[in-house]
């Protein structure tokens, strides 16, 4: 015989299974649904640029401004610095392939020259026009994007910083995305070591990319002596072994295969932070020029983007006839392009589904749709 205790025990459970499996179903009827409207909106994607209709408002919105993209490392998987470099800043080669084959599907890509042509004398350039760049001065530009370039027939623009040509190591922040990848850092001892300097961060962030980002904010607000003592007993760990920057010679190999050469400051300091901006701007150009035997670049790019209205006018004192930015947005050229252009750049991971296909309705989605504006006259 159940007693009334029991019966309301068992009645108590399985009011219990029933609130569980409630909760169950209606969450897994959420999980279905967001994925039911992730998918759809994934089909609409797929749909629009396999129709053509994403082309077509490209070629009718575009058509008369200039795309600048702006791109960074590019490395195959099997190069030994893949393991370790910045993901956030690298592109797969074989998706580098991919994105040339869809610029020369929807753009015309342009040389530099040719928008330089069409700011001195107004030579018209072509509809949707797109120009190539890279940031830096990786040696991996010459070994990976060089002869992929060469293979599309595509031109280029390379902005290097004066003090990396001929130097292994890069710059601290890809010093210490490489360590904390390799294993030689851990983001404890490094926020430690801020904290010791009298530069804690508050709270500590999880030892993982996105905290390390965090802890490498702090450091760029240091000046560059109180951030080589917190760096110093890292040096070890950061260093990897491995030439990543241009030499000389691979600089003047990039300058023949077509990819232009322009500058990107002296030290890679932001030049809104630059104790000495003669030397981030007209030095620098001087340097640069040295390497290729050759006049001053007429072209720079901002280190880290930022530039204020100083910036803008010491730039033009020092004889650059060009300055890109990483303000994102695409440049109206109807008449002469302005002086000071946009640029766009994307990530990996926003061109790759979870399966690793590129998906180039999701680029077109980016590319087509940003912005247009002139930044400066």
């Amino acid at each position: 015989m159940i007693s009334p205790t029991s019966r309301v025990c068992a009645s108590t459970e399985s009011i219990a299974r029933a609130t569980r499996s409630r909760r169950f179903h209606v969450g897994m009827m959420t999980e279905v649904s967001g994925r039911m409207s992730g998918m759809a909106g994934d089909l609409v994607k797929r749909a629009l640029y396999r129709s053509g209709l994403l082309g077509l408002y490209h070629r009718l919105r575009n058509r008369r401004a200039l795309t600048v993209i702006m791109f960074h490392r590019v490395l195959t998987q099997e190069d030994p610095r893949w393991a370790s470099c910045d993901p956030d800043y690298t592109l797969e080669a074989g998706l580098f392939e991919r994105c040339l084959d869809f610029f020369r599907r929807h753009y015309n890509v342009v040389s530099v020259d040719q928008v330089m042509a069409a700011r001195r004398d107004g030579t018209p350039l072509p509809d949707r026009p797109l120009l190539i760049t890279f940031d830096d001065g990786w040696a991996d530009n010459h070994a990976h994007a060089l002869p992929r370039l060469r293979a599309a027939g595509l031109p280029a623009l390379l902005f290097t910083v004066a003090d990396v040509v001929d130097r292994d190591e890069p710059f601290f922040q890809e010093r210490l995305i490489s360590a904390f990848r390799r294993n030689a850092l851990r983001l404890p001892a490094l926020a430690q070591a801020l904290a010791n300097a009298g530069h804690p961060v508050e709270p500590v962030p999880p030892d993982n990319i996105d905290g390390l980002r965090k802890l490498i904010a702090a450091l760029e607000a240091l000046d560059a002596t109180q951030r080589n003592q917190v760096l110093a007993p890292f040096a070890a760990a950061m260093d990897d072994g491995v030439r990543q920057m241009v030499t000389r010679n691979e600089l003047r190999e990039l300058a023949a295969g077509g990819i232009a050469i322009g500058v990107h400051g002296k030290t890679h300091t932001p030049m809104t932070r630059a104790g000495d901006l003669d030397a981030e701007l007209a030095a620098a150009r001087a340097i640069v020029g040295g390497h290729l035997d050759a006049q001053p670049p007429p072209t720079m790019s901002y280190p880290h983007g930022r530039y204020d209205d100083h910036v803008l006018e010491r730039t033009r004192a020092a004889g650059y006839e060009f300055a890109f930015t990483s303000n994102p947005v695409i440049n109206p050229v109807d008449g002469r392009p302005g002086w000071l252009l946009g640029r766009l750049g994307f990530e990996q991971a926003g061109i790759v589904d979870p399966e690793g296909r590129f998906r180039p309705d999701w680029l077109g989605l980016y590319l087509f749709r940003a912005p247009v504006r002139r930044l400066a006259g």
